[in-house]
């Protein structure tokens, strides 16, 4: 690798040890490294805006052709997460970063200055309502946690402590990551997490009935973990212990033989919390594994390789086995959707779909006696992962399926 001056933590280095029993992609991992780095340089190509088209000098942001708006904020939080992560090997990397960093601190959120207006259109306008989408506030925040980490926090620049602002020509090595880091944090606890479940909420927008409804891709207990530690804020200890409760209580009674989650969980503060029973929020398939819980084995999987915990161990092997097992080993066969009980209703061939099973996979290694199958399957989701370039038309996907591949090639870390 080159250009890792500056990097504290360098993509390629692998300096920071996963759980012991962590499988990896058979072959030497500098190749791995490679496929890594080929893929972010088309997902930038194909998706990163910068001056005029996202909204002015020095701004970049996230383009998403796939979503209801170019630019959403969901791909923002993706954003900052890769470009930090890839510090020391993109000479970009820390400039890219602050680029969408000036976008999002752009567009704050009708409802706190510290949340993220999740969605704007082709000319820069906040649209859909100028509130927040709590998945892009998790990843915004942990993105700056990582920024931090990576390459230090400017006193007093923009967006710190005591700071009335920022000017969005600012250089990057005057902001103060950490302090943002926090007070994005604390607005998330404030205006998106349940203050009796404390589950997350849809965004700073949700009330009333939508109040009992969760999203299981909003579940980051890497996230949780790292913004404990970040604030000392022991609230954040009960959101991680409640969801992941939760997620047990789940596939206990509504998917034994799978372990698959929902998109959407309803009646969750009357104490019988379930599947959506149909559409909720965005489609009939609210209740079922859909387009946003395709996302819980890279999330709970990369919680398992990084902090070792046995929860999130035990749901991310279960999910593995049964895709292994449902599949025949067989990657292609992964579909775009499923009943809870593992009946395929979905197309094949999505990364958002098979990628985040490769995460998982990292899981089955230690103590399991079908090791030599696990890695098989690991290497077969690894191959087809690095067969299946970023689509410039899917945004999503391919944010999936990139992030993934930060995880499975061991360049993945918790600030």
């Amino acid at each position: 690798m080159t250009g890792r001056a500056g990097a504290r933590v360098p993509f390629g280095a692998h300096a920071v040890p996963y759980a012991p029993g962590t499988l990896r992609p058979t072959g030497d991992p500098a190749v791995a490294d490679r496929r890594v780095l080929d893929h972010y340089g088309l997902w930038k190509a194909s998706f990163l805006r910068s001056g005029d088209e996202a909204g002015g000098r020095g701004r970049c942001a996230v383009f998403t052709p796939d979503a209801a708006h170019p630019y959403v904020a969901e791909a923002q939080g993706y954003g900052l997460v890769i470009t930090a992560l890839m510090a020391g090997a993109d000479p970009d990397a820390h400039a890219l970063f602050d680029g969408i960093l000036r976008h999002v601190l752009a567009h704050p959120s009708v409802n706190h200055p510290d949340l993220h207006a999740a969605q704007q259109d082709a000319d820069g306008r906040d649209v859909g309502g100028r509130d927040s989408a709590t998945d892009g506030d998790l990843d915004i925040a942990y993105g700056l946690l990582l920024a931090d980490r990576q390459w230090g926090s400017g006193p007093g620049g923009p967006g710190g402590r005591g700071s009335g602002g920022h000017d969005e020509h600012d250089r990057y090595d005057h902001y103060d990551y950490e302090a943002l880091a926090v007070r994005r944090i604390d607005a998330v606890m404030e205006c998106e997490v349940h203050p009796t479940t404390r589950l997350t909420k849809l965004g700073d927008w949700s009330s009333g009935r939508f109040d009992e409804v969760s999203r299981t891709s909003d579940w980051m207990p890497d996230h949780f973990r790292a913004f404990r530690a970040a604030t000392g804020d022991p609230r954040w200890d009960q959101v991680l212990d409640a969801q992941l409760s939760l997620a047990g209580a789940l596939r206990a009674r509504h998917a034994p033989a799978t372990g698959l989650l929902p998109d959407f969980v309803v009646d969750t503060t009357s104490g019988e919390p379930g599947p959506a029973p149909g559409q909720v929020l965005e489609s009939p398939h609210d209740g079922d594994y859909h387009w946003n819980a395709c996302r819980v084995p890279w999330r709970f999987g990369a919680d398992a390789v990084t902090s070792g915990d046995a929860r999130t161990r035990a749901a991310a092997r279960d999910l593995s086995r049964w895709a292994r097992t449902a599949t025949g080993g067989d990657p292609g066969r992964i579909r775009s959707g499923y009943r809870l009980d593992g009946t395929a209703y979905g197309d094949p061939g999505s990364p958002a779909f098979f990628a985040p099973f490769a995460v998982a996979a990292l899981t089955e290694g230690e103590g399991h006696e079908a090791a030599g199958a696990a890695q098989r399957w690991l290497d077969a989701l690894w191959a087809r992962m690095c067969a299946a370039p970023p689509d410039p038309a899917r945004a999503y996907a391919a944010g999936v399926g990139l992030q993934s591949m930060l995880v499975v090639s061991h360049n993945y870390w918790v600030p």
